[in-house]
């Protein structure tokens, strides 16, 4: 089990380091991230390099038993990089030093000094016995719509589409003009007078994530000859332009950042199971999280022992282990107040005897099997940044809440859910929910064809199969690549304004439909009669947002004690109470306190033999 964070040296004086690595000791760290940020001290002007105090630190790290994960800085060039590397806005303004991740990513130079500076560090610690593993590049997700990005868009549509005729079909073009008679016509999505066309800035997005991925490419071929592990640190939010599933394919380990927010238990067991999907359900790991919360505007300070259950959570979910942002709490600089394993409090604090206490914990702990799901979620990208689209008939779609509040339905009742992409093996799951699916391509269709047809139940919502991977309507009545096995037909959207309450007694608001029923039957309706919850053999269909309960109440979900998560982990059942309750819990042994219980306590866990 890995156990620490990221580790700037850099940012204190040498007789701190010494302190650093015994607080290391005390604590059970084994794995610190060094060098994330440092590209201004490794080269302090271009071609000057300066490695002595990396040197040092390394060598004083690898004294203390702690083992490194080796940075390359490039997700912070230096001051002195020059301005056509740094990237533009959609507006046109080329941003200025003074933050991190100003670089475009399609600038030749950026990307020459990137090699550059990975060489050197895998020729001077390639070797060394501190290095565990690379940790290329941080968080990538910048965008950037200079001329360099223009000049590899246009390469990257040539290669996806072939032909200017090919595109002009796949984006529409004939609305509003759009017709490309050249590719040099062809820009990124700037800033334009009112709607963008939608196929464009969706696949801007993809060529962002590709060409983002090449940078990560150049440097792991860079680093894979030291024999050590190479991965980088998944970022998840709206505006990350990076398709994860396909880049875990390219990472030997894939590791992701985590700062949940409104509802801690629930939101990490979601980007656990997202981060066990991208990982095809290997082991992976937590390589980021806080020992606070940000909270509307707010950072909060986690209650006794919420460090522990929310690392302990994903660790049940398939991580090995447990990393923070930072090792000790920045002095100055934007995020001084972002916290520590080592507070600005200091060691005598009570986040530093919790983050002992952790460490003491995960040292106990050895690699479990594979996690047990009986349900899936499904995950698409590329869906979630098509229904980022202005234009659309209602302000309110979300589909990350769409597939949050699928997911969180299932954790709150104790079922553990994978999160799957529509594409994947569906067989081994009892149920399979599919939230606002709404670019669809008809061999994906298929499959979720094949799943119901086989025996599964398969639950969707509204807008899903929508529309075709090119963002383009299917025509002929809504779920369009999955009428059919619905057995129905949507001939309207009617977004609601306010909720009402249906045929069955649930609430339902955001969004409805006329649905017109082609061999389905409605199991609830609207107030004036038609269709809202239609069922066709295994494949049902919802057409409105429920409420948690009244989501709940259709997947025939049990009661659960509110607060506990448990975890199947081959051999072992993972027990968390995130609950101010005692919760009753599968009798057995405890494998952290070699006692015999069925019960948790408020805040408790264990780690329990599994009965088959």
């Amino acid at each position: 089990m890995y156990y620490g964070g990221d580790y700037n040296p850099e940012q204190w004086p040498r007789e701190v380091w010494h302190e650093d690595v015994t607080l290391m000791r005390r604590a059970g760290v084994n794995l610190v991230t060094v060098g994330v940020f440092s590209w201004a001290r490794l080269e302090p002007s271009p071609g000057a390099h300066d490695f002595g105090w990396l040197d040092e630190v390394l060598d004083l790290l690898h004294a203390g038993g702690i083992r490194v994960n080796l940075a390359t800085p490039t997700a912070s060039p230096p001051p002195w990089f020059p301005a056509e590397a740094r990237n533009v806005t959609a507006d046109g303004v080329r941003l200025a030093h003074g933050s991190r991740d100003t670089y475009c990513v399609s600038s030749p130079y950026y990307r020459e000094r990137s090699r550059d500076v990975a060489a050197r560090l895998a020729d001077r610690y390639g070797g060394h016995p501190a290095l565990a593993m690379w940790h290329v590049h941080n968080e990538y997700g910048s965008w950037c719509h200079c001329e360099h990005t223009a000049a590899a868009f246009r390469a990257w549509l040539r290669g996806r589409h072939g032909t200017l005729e090919a595109l002009n079909d796949a984006w529409t073009t004939a609305f509003w003009g759009q017709h490309y008679t050249a590719w040099e016509q062809i820009e990124p999505p700037r800033t334009t007078q009112y709607l963008p066309n939608p196929a464009h800035a969706l696949d801007f997005r993809r060529f962002l994530s590709d060409e983002l991925l090449g940078h990560f490419r150049e440097q792991k071929k860079i680093l894979a000859p030291t024999g050590a592990p190479v991965t980088t640190n998944f970022v998840f939010g709206a505006w990350v332009p990076v398709n994860h599933r396909d880049w875990a394919r390219e990472v030997d380990l894939v590791a992701i950042d985590h700062y949940p927010a409104a509802d801690p238990p629930s939101e990490t067991a979601f980007a656990a199971d997202l981060a066990r999907h991208w990982a095809g359900g290997e082991p992976w790991l937590l390589m980021e999280q806080a020992v606070l919360t940000y909270r509307g505007g707010r950072m909060l300070a986690k209650s006794p022992g919420e460090i522990t259950r929310l690392s302990l959570s994903p660790v049940a979910r398939g991580s090995q282990g447990a990393m923070f942002f930072q090792w000790r709490a920045s002095r100055g600089g934007a995020e001084l107040w972002h916290g520590g394993m080592v507070p600005h409090a200091g060691p005598d604090s009570a986040v530093f005897r919790e983050v002992c206490e952790l460490g003491a914990l995960l040292s106990r702990l050895r690699p479990a099997g594979p996690v047990r799901a009986e349900a899936a979620v499904l995950w698409d990208a590329e869906s979630w940044w098509a229904l980022q689209a202005p234009g659309l008939p209602s302000s309110e779609i979300d589909y990350l809440d769409a597939v949050r509040q699928a997911h969180r339905v299932l954790y709150r009742h104790g079922v553990t859910a994978d999160l799957a992409h529509p594409s994947g093996d569906l067989s081994g799951y009892r149920t399979v929910l599919v939230p606002n699916l709404y670019l669809l391509s008809d061999d994906d269709a298929a499959n979720l064809r094949r799943y119901a047809e086989g025996g599964g139940t398969l639950v969707v919502t509204y807008l899903s199969g929508v529309a075709d991977p090119y963002g383009r309507v299917r025509t002929g009545g809504h779920p369009g690549a999955l009428r059919d096995l619905l057995g129905i037909s949507v001939e309207e959207f009617r977004p609601l304004e306010g909720p009402v309450t249906l045929s069955n007694g649930d609430t339902a608001s955001v969004w409805s439909e006329l649905v017109r029923l082609r061999g389905a039957e409605a199991v609830a309706t609207y107030p004036d009669g038609s269709p809202a919850i239609t069922r066709n053999g295994g494949a049902w269909y919802v057409s409105t947002r429920l409420t948690d309960d009244g989501y709940a109440r259709l997947l025939g979900l049990p009661p659960h004690p509110a607060g506990l998560e448990l975890v199947r982990r081959g051999d072992t059942v993972f027990a968390v109470n995130h609950g101010d309750r005692p919760c009753p819990v599968p009798p057995g042994h405890d494998l952290l306190t070699c006692t015999t219980l069925d019960t948790l306590p408020p805040g408790g866990f264990a780690v329990l033999d599994s009965q088959p």
